[in-house]
C-alpha cells in the first residue's frame, strides 16, 4: 500500500466520527431527553423544569421527562449530569447554588461547573428581597443601616444555611454597609421567614415567592432588592444601587446546561426550543406567579454571565472567609 493511500485511508477513519455527529445532531432527538432536577420535586426549581419540559416536549416530537435528584446540597444531581453522555439526551436544571456558589463555599466538589458544563440557556431570574420586621424603627435601607450603627452587635440575620446563597448576600451587605450582625442559619427560607415575622431575627434576604405574600399583607417591611433594576413583581421596592448601595448587584437564577462537549448543532437547536417555550404565554404566567423574570439568552451570554456570577460569589466568600466542608 503507498503512502497516498494510507493517508486517504486515514483521512477518511477520521472523517467518519465528525460526518456521524454532524447527522447525529440533524435527526436530534430521535428518544425522550432527561432533565435533571437536583432539588426534591415541588420547589420553584422543579417548576420551572416542568413547564418546560412540556412545552419543548411537544415542539420536538419527543418525550421530555423530569427527574428529581435532591441530596447532598444538590452536589449529586448535578454531578450526574456532569458525568452523563453529552448527547444532549440528560440536562440539567441549575440554580446560583451549584453552579455558582458551591464552588465558592466548598473544599471538594465531584464537578468543575467552569469544565463540565455546557450553557444553553438562562430560563429567569429573580433578585433577592431584604426584608425586616415591621415593628423595627426603620423604614429605609439607610434608616437600617443607621440604626445598625447605633446598636452595633444587636442586630442579626437568617439564612438557609451556612454557603447558602442568602448567607453570602449578607455578607456582601455587611461588609458594604460596615455593619457588623450575627448570622442565624435555618433549614430553609421559610423557617427564617417565620421568625423573622415574630421578630426573632433582625433580617432576611428572601425570595420573592417566599416573602412578597408576607410584604402584601403588612407582616414584613421590605427595604432593597438586589437586582440592578427594579423587580417587574414589587416596583415599589428600591433597589440596592438606589439605596446607596451599587456594589451589591446579585440575582439567583435557573437555566439549562448540558455535559461539556455535547455537539454545539445540538446546543443550538436547544436552545432554540427552550428560548421558544419561554415565549409561551403558559410558560410566562407561571414564571410570573412565582415572581420569576423571563430571560431567554444565547449560549454565549449564559456563558458570561456565569463566569461572571461566579467570579463575584469566589470574591464574597473568601471576604467572608466562607467555606464548607
Amino acid at each position: 500500500m503507498s503512502t497516498m493511500q494510507r493517508r486517504a485511508i486515514l483521512g477518511f477513519s477520521l472523517a467518519v466520527p465528525v460526518l456521524a455527529k454532524q447527522a447525529f445532531a440533524a435527526d436530534y432527538p430521535t428518544r425522550p431527553i432527561r432533565i435533571i432536577v437536583p432539588y426534591a420535586p415541588g420547589g420553584g426549581a422543579d417548576a420551572v423544569a416542568r413547564v418546560l419540559a412540556r412545552k419543548v416536549g411537544e415542539s420536538v416530537g419527543q418525550t421530555v421527562v423530569v427527574e428529581n435528584k435532591g441530596g447532598a446540597g444538590s452536589i449529586l444531581g448535578t454531578d450526574m449530569v456532569a458525568k452523563a453522555e453529552p448527547d444532549g439526551y440528560t440536562l440539567l436544571l441549575g440554580q446560583s447554588g451549584p453552579i455558582s456558589i458551591n464552588p465558592a463555599v466548598y473544599k471538594s466538589l465531584p464537578y468543575d461547573p467552569a469544565k463540565d458544563f455546557a450553557p444553553i440557556t438562562m430560563t429567569n431570574s429573580y433578585p433577592y428581597v431584604l426584608v425586616v420586621n415591621p415593628n423595627l424603627p426603620a423604614k429605609t435601607l439607610q434608616e437600617f443601616v443607621a440604626l445598625g450603627k447605633r446598636e452595633p452587635g444587636k442586630m442579626n440575620y437568617g439564612t438557609t444555611g451556612v454557603g447558602a446563597a442568602n448567607h453570602l448576600v449578607s455578607e456582601l451587605f455587611c461588609a458594604k454597609s460596615g455593619l457588623k450582625m450575627t448570622h442565624i442559619p435555618y433549614r430553609g427560607t421559610a423557617l427564617a421567614v417565620a421568625d423573622l415575622v415574630v421578630g426573632q431575627v433582625t433580617m432576611v434576604f428572601g425570595d420573592p415567592v417566599t416573602v412578597l405574600p408576607h410584604i402584601n399583607a403588612g407582616r414584613l417591611n421590605a427595604l432593597a432588592v438586589t437586582s440592578p433594576q427594579r423587580s417587574p413583581v414589587a416596583p415599589q421596592i428600591p433597589t440596592m444601587a438606589e439605596s446607596g448601595y451599587p456594589d451589591i448587584d446579585a440575582v439567583a437564577w435557573h437555566g439549562i446546561l448540558a455535559p461539556a462537549r455535547t455537539p454545539p448543532d445540538i446546543i443550538k437547536k436547544l436552545n432554540a426550543e427552550f428560548v421558544k417555550a419561554l415565549q409561551d404565554p403558559s410558560v410566562k404566567s407561571l414564571l410570573d406567579n412565582q415572581a420569576m423574570q423571563v430571560v431567554g439568552d444565547t449560549p454565549e451570554q449564559f456563558a458570561a454571565f456565569l463566569r461572571k456570577d461566579s467570579a463575584t460569589w469566589n470574591a464574597v466568600a473568601a471576604m467572608a472567609n466562607v467555606s464548607v466542608e
